[in-house]
């Protein structure tokens, strides 16, 4: 018998997994397992975290890549640790080369032009060498060995990486796009739940990885390969770039929030949004969850602080307006003023003067790591570096060609970044951390999942399964499956322009661990994709 793996007539439950000595949360299973595996080989979360992430760009390659960028936070040594491994434009990057090639108004999303320097493997590096307890090399095992050996496609990664094949099909003739197809579609089509896939060439980089930490990929053979496919086939990326790469190391910035500590990481990244829409929707009360009230509030909290982000966050060296002015209860209460109770159209405020993947991990002496790292939009820019199962982000494609925009693009900078690792403290003790990936869904799930922790009680595995919403633009609001009809009806009366989609994970993928006064880890996973918790 053949199952559809893709056929589920009935809702279904997952309950809340508890445990003591450790945890992983990840969109795949076999990523958590590999976690796991360096949890009970005696490694840490970071530890965990490292061998969950490498194995994702093998397992979900629709979602992330060893060409991607990566951020995350840690609470080792009694305090939170920021890291921004994202990378930069090439140097020879400006709004006239782009139109040069062929750019108009905007940055195209494939080819050459969005790609930025890849961040992902400098952060694992980074992590192993100032956290790590395991050799750096032995974290990679697992992912080299599933992209050598193979595994089992499920049933919604086979389900995205359909789509995405749709989506390039029609480039298949293109030889910029040969590797792609060769690699991510060997049989001329996506593999479907339940095949086998494997990437040798994958295989092969992630050991390179592992035995220089890193250093072949930014000032070694894998750096040539780059910048030998970038000269021949019109790409700006050069090994300069590469090797000018660094990941850097900062505080998170936080809110407080019914007196928890929301913790995300400081611009070039969004978290910025999430922080300001809470410090708004921090002044009005929210009695019960699934009322007027509440979802019309955070949805137009929300909208405000979105708006004021696309606006202003790009790279921090080049941000006119400051985290501190963004986030001061002034401006919070200015904000606040606006919300009444019809759906407002959003604009910028005046300041006062003067295809991601995410995976959570916990060890059971109390070190916590949040993780994200992404391609961008699936694939990336569709570019794979032959022979080496490199897929490049298409990151870049979020820069303005406008000269007065914020985020223009320029030579050696950091554009604005969509991925946002979260975590939450109380009373300067850790209490565990969350994320939802999706875009510019992530700030929004922050929020909702937020509020469903703190405002409303829920465990981490029902906060994670309450259906949800997301602001697309203006007045237009998208609703998920499962959210109530009477709601959506109100917040039609509000003036909310409602539009239902049936794509689930339109709205989002994200993990949670929790960390109990009395030490237990409570852990929720996802369930609109292929999540799973691996603990012990």
């Amino acid at each position: 018998m053949t199952f559809d793996l893709m056929h589920d007539p009935y809702p279904s439950r997952r309950t809340a997994v508890v445990a003591r000595k450790g945890m992983v949360a990840a969109s795949q299973p076999l990523a958590a397992q590999a976690g796991l595996r360096m949890l009970q080989q005696g490694g840490n979360a970071v530890d965990a975290a490292i061998a969950a992430a490498a194995c994702l760009t093998v397992v979900e390659p629709t979602a992330n890549g060893i060409g991607g960028d990566a951020f995350a936070i840690v609470w080792q040594e009694g305090r939170l640790h920021g890291l921004n491994a994202s990378g930069r434009s090439p140097m020879a990057l400006t709004p006239d080369a782009a139109r040069e090639r062929g750019a108009r108004d905007s940055m195209p999303a494939d080819g050459w032009l969005p790609v930025t320097v890849p961040g992902a493997p400098s952060a694992w590096a980074a992590l192993s060498e100032r956290f790590g307890r395991l050799p750096f090399a032995s974290l990679l095992e697992p992912a080299a060995e599933y992209a050598r050996e193979g595994y089992a496609v499920t049933p919604e990664l086979g389900a995205t990486w359909a789509r995405a094949f749709r989506a390039w099909e029609a480039k298949a003739g293109d030889p910029l796009f040969a590797e792609w197809f060769r690699v991510f579609a060997p049989e001329g089509r996506a593999p479907r739940p339940g095949e086998t896939w494997r990437s040798p060439g994958h295989a092969r980089t992630l050991e390179a990885i592992a035995a220089s930490k890193g250093e072949a990929f930014y000032r070694g053979e894998l750096a040539e390969a780059i910048d030998r496919f970038a000269r021949e086939t019109g790409g700006l990326l050069r090994s300069a770039d590469l090797a000018a790469h660094r990941p850097e190391w900062t505080d998170p910035i936080s809110v407080r929030y019914r007196g928890y500590d929301v913790w995300e990481m400081p611009p070039n990244g969004q978290g910025l949004v999430a922080l300001m829409a809470l410090n708004v929707l921090d002044g009005i009360p929210l009695a019960h969850r699934d009322t007027l009230e509440t979802v019309h509030a955070q949805i137009e909290a929300l909208k405000l602080a979105f708006v004021d982000g696309l606006r202003h966050i790009t790279d921090p060296a080049m941000m006119k307006a400051s985290v501190e002015e963004l986030l001061s209860p002034a401006y919070a209460a200015q904000r606040r003023q606006l919300i009444g109770e019809q759906a407002l159209m959003p604009a910028p405020g005046r300041l006062p003067s003067g295809g991601t993947v995410y995976l959570a991990a916990a060890d059971g002496e109390g070190n916590m790591v949040s993780f994200i790292q992404s391609n961008y939009r699936g694939f990336g820019s569709g570019l794979v570096v032959p022979g080496t199962g490199i897929a490049l982000q298409n990151r870049g494609t979020s820069f303005s060609l406008d000269p007065g925009h914020a985020n223009v693009a320029a030579p050696g900078k950091r554009p604005f970044h969509t991925i946002i690792p979260g975590f939450l403290t109380k009373d300067g003790a850790p209490v565990g951390p969350f994320g939802v990936m999706g875009g510019f869904m992530q700030p929004q799930g922050h929020l909702q999942v937020v509020s469903n922790l703190i405002d409303f009680g829920l465990h981490p595995q029902a906060a994670l399964d309450a259906p949800r919403w997301q602001w697309l633009e203006d007045r237009k609001v998208a609703i998920e499956t499962g959210f109530p009809e009477h709601l959506a009806r109100q917040l039609e009366r509000r003036g909310h322009r409602i539009q239902l989609v049936l794509d689930r994970k339109a709205f989002g993928c994200g993990q949670v661990i929790w960390r109990d006064p009395s030490g237990a880890l409570i852990g929720g996973t996802e369930p609109r994709t292929d999540g799973c918790v691996a603990a012990w």
